[in-house]
């Protein structure tokens, strides 16, 4: 049975808490919170620290709330939508009529990796929706920079706000118009200077040497692995659906490696590719989903001149 604000609705009733105070958050996640634990739904928090602390302290001694690790979830989103799903599963095999989470991302998503972390907040409206999840994402407007502000509110169908008011927001994008949009990509500083390797028309073994190759001793023997996988992945993707020429370039320095591969052709069309499993082996999405749960970051560019995906570790 649904409660609150999500009584009546089926699927994911998806807010933004969009604050400017610690006051403010709390008058909005409190209530939320006594809300879901006095109708015995399991109710989460998923803060840093410092938020945590807030929040806790604010509630009252023995209320059923579970604080998980310091939003330890939000490391790639992912990982993060593969372990909430699975969590989400648990509670509704378990017989949860509802499940309410509050949660925010870490401070170091809010630069140069803003751009998967906005595809996680669009793509879970649809990732989520087979299950009775009420949830509240927290952004700080004193913090947050507005352009990734103005991709909250077209990520979020609803801001939740002090006082029980919960506000649609007409900039809400749905996931299949907003994932496959243009968005104005910003370059890797590393992308500046000139590529370790750059190669046209490599096929995925040659690329995958190539990368070893040039990226010996810039970061760890497991990350090197990741990288070398992720990258022999894209780069058969791009011969089996995309179109040529593929081109694969290789920027290195001391703990940082950037690999980009481009093809001529228009990407997948599948807007979540990448941030779900894909539904077979055999398809696009297979090795966009292997390289996001491998890499620390993960850019697809839709451009005139075709598709590029960039790998960092």
């Amino acid at each position: 049975m649904r409660t609150g604000a999500a009584a009546g609705h089926t699927g994911y009733f998806h807010e933004a808490v969009c604050y400017d105070s610690d006051q403010h958050l709390l008058d909005v996640v409190v209530p939320f919170l006594l809300g879901g634990a006095a109708a015995g739904e399991p109710t989460l928090v998923s803060f840093g620290e410092r938020n945590a602390a807030l929040v806790h302290a604010a509630l009252p001694a023995g209320c059923p709330v579970t604080f998980l690790p310091g939003g330890s979830v939000y490391t790639r989103p992912a990982g993060a939508i593969r372990s909430y799903r699975e969590l989400l599963a648990r509670h509704v095999s378990a017989g949860a009529g509802q499940i309410r989470i509050v949660g925010e991302l870490s401070p170091s998503a809010f630069g140069p990796t803003w751009d998967w972390w906005a595809r996680y907040e669009s793509a879970i409206n649809h990732a989520y929706d087979e299950f009775p999840l009420w949830s509240m994402c927290a952004y700080d407007t004193r913090t947050t920079p507005a352009p990734m502000l103005a991709d909250v509110l077209r990520t979020h169908p609803r801001t939740a706000r002090p006082s029980g008011r919960h506000v649609t927001n007409p900039q809400y994008t749905p996931p299949e118009e907003f994932l496959l949009s243009d968005r104005p990509d910003v370059p890797d500083p590393i992308q500046a200077t000139d590529p370790a390797a750059d190669l046209v028309g490599a096929a995925p073994d040659e690329a995958r040497r190539i990368v070893r190759a040039v990226s010996a001793g810039c970061v760890g023997a497991a990350a090197l692995d990741d990288m070398t996988l992720a990258v022999s992945e894209i780069v058969a993707n791009a011969y089996r659906y995309g179109r040529p020429a593929v081109r694969t370039r290789v920027w290195t320095t001391s703990g940082r490696i950037v690999v980009t591969v481009e093809d001529t052709g228009p990407g997948p069309k599948d807007p979540f590719a990448g941030l779900l499993p894909a539904a077979s082996e055999s398809s696009a999405g297979f090795g966009l989903w292997i390289a996001h749960q491998l890499c620390s970051y993960v850019r697809l560019n839709r451009g005139p001149d075709g598709f590029t995906v960039r790998l960092v570790i």
